[in-house]
């Protein structure tokens, strides 16, 4: 691995353990203050918001600007945020309304790091499959150690010793990331096209994703799997207080298992990968995620219920080292920000009608139904994708961009090689 990867491994490291804080701390700062559901929702709802509104058009800007500095700069940016809100509680002015702003802002400047970051790492590792990999297993991985496991602890720790504590932390992880960002080998500039709007190439960028049946085939897992992911989630809590007898400390065993799942799946992806071939590892997993959901909807005992959790969370962890590194070797660098961002647009879209869609489920039948709905949702996704996800589409991918010199589209379009002409349809 390249030395300049440990330095954004560490970056991303830190901030994750960061978002990890305020996970925990936002919505507990945000119940100092109302105890109103309403109000509470919607300092959780603003951060997503940035990805409904300029996914494609921050994919856009992120493909025109240099994208160390995009990084650095949104890091930094976040880090002098989050002074607002800490400088608010000194003067006991922190309110319900300002929070849900820091969010939204928050958000944004994750959307930008987020994008930036993607079509940072192959360039950074010259566009290598096994490495991007190999990059993306360790990413995965401490991500989810740091802010699924260590952060939201430490931000109910850092909480108790008073309301600023956990927002300055977070500022300190964000300025620690920008200077190690700053510190990052530069790569060449993605090439401007002239002449065109930025509407027009963020309208490119997603035109590219529609056509490109495996480009699409990547998009739609986290798509349709945030829906039934949701749908689960908006429920799990109440399931396993209900059917599985569950206290607050059962609960929380419960999501520790599914994230220890997440860390053994991102451990074991390359493995699967080499062995079966990447695009048949994708169907592997999504189908295990799947069956795992449905032994969760059938669990009859919290034991069976942390084992399913715990296979669901390997399953995803695999799926979210497979595609983005699948993505990045395949996708031309002057389109990695559009392509990555409308991916990920697609699946921030689907998660709110997923949540709707679980507490309705639940309401009108049964706490079970959103999960065996969300079970018959995943495993009917994994049959529509399989063909389009599959190993000979992978490989002739693979091989169209190394033939080219440079990452190019689906195997299957004869002018593949040539991204100017395609997105300019």
């Amino acid at each position: 691995m390249p030395t300049g990867f440990g330095r954004l491994w560490t970056a991303q490291t830190v901030s994750s353990l960061g978002d990890g804080v305020m996970h925990a701390a936002l919505p507990l700062l945000a119940l100092t203050l109302t105890r109103d559901p309403m109000a509470l929702a919607a300092v959780t709802a603003t951060g997503t918001l940035p990805w409904l509104l300029f996914g494609v058009l921050g994919g856009a800007l992120v493909d025109r600007w240099d994208r160390r500095r995009t990084m650095w700069v949104a890091d930094a940016a976040r880090a002098v945020l989050l002074a607002i809100p800490a400088a608010a509680v000194a003067l006991d002015v922190l309110s319900i309304p300002l929070l849900a702003a820091v969010a939204f802002l928050l958000g944004l400047g994750g959307l930008f790091f987020d994008t930036a970051a993607t079509a940072y790492l192959p360039d950074l590792l010259g566009r290598d499959p096994a490495l991007l990999e190999r990059a993306n297993s360790r990413l995965r991985g401490t991500q989810t150690a740091a802010s699924g496991f260590a952060g939201p602890p430490a931000g109910s720790a850092l909480l108790a010793l008073g309301r600023a504590v956990p927002l300055l932390a977070d500022a300190v992880s964000f300025a620690l990331s920008a200077l190690l960002v700053r510190s990052l080998p530069a790569v060449p500039r993605p090439v401007p096209q002239a002449g065109e709007s930025l509407l027009r190439q963020a309208r490119a960028g997603a035109s590219y994703v529609f056509r490109d049946r495996l480009l699409l085939g990547l998009a739609l897992r986290p798509a349709v799997g945030n829906i039934a992911f949701l749908g689960v989630e908006t429920v799990l809590a109440l399931f396993a207080h209900d059917r599985l007898g569950t206290d607050t400390f059962g609960f929380g065993l419960l999501l520790t298992a599914e994230a220890t799942g997440g860390l053994l799946g991102a451990g074991i992806a390359s493995f699967l990968g080499r062995r079966l071939g990447t695009g048949a590892a994708l169907t592997c997993t999504a189908a295990v995620e799947g069956l795992a959901i449905l032994g969760l909807a059938a669990a009859p005992n919290p034991y069976v219920a942390g084992l399913a959790l715990a296979v669901c969370g390997a399953g995803m962890g695999a799926t979210m080292v497979l595609a983005p590194s699948l993505r990045q070797s395949i996708v031309p660098a002057h389109l990695m920000g559009r392509v990555a961002s409308t991916s990920r647009m697609l699946s921030m879209c689907a998660a709110p009608f997923g949540a709707f869609l679980g507490g309705w489920l639940a309401t009108a039948f049964d706490v079970r139904t959103p999960l065996y709905t969300a079970a018959g949702l995943l495993l009917t996704m994994t049959a529509v994708t399989s063909t389009m996800t599959n190993n000979r589409r992978v490989e002739a991918a693979l091989r169209a961009a190394a033939q080219a010199g440079a990452p190019a589209g689906a195997p299957d379009r004869p002018d593949s090689r040539e991204p100017v002409q395609v997105v300019a349809v």
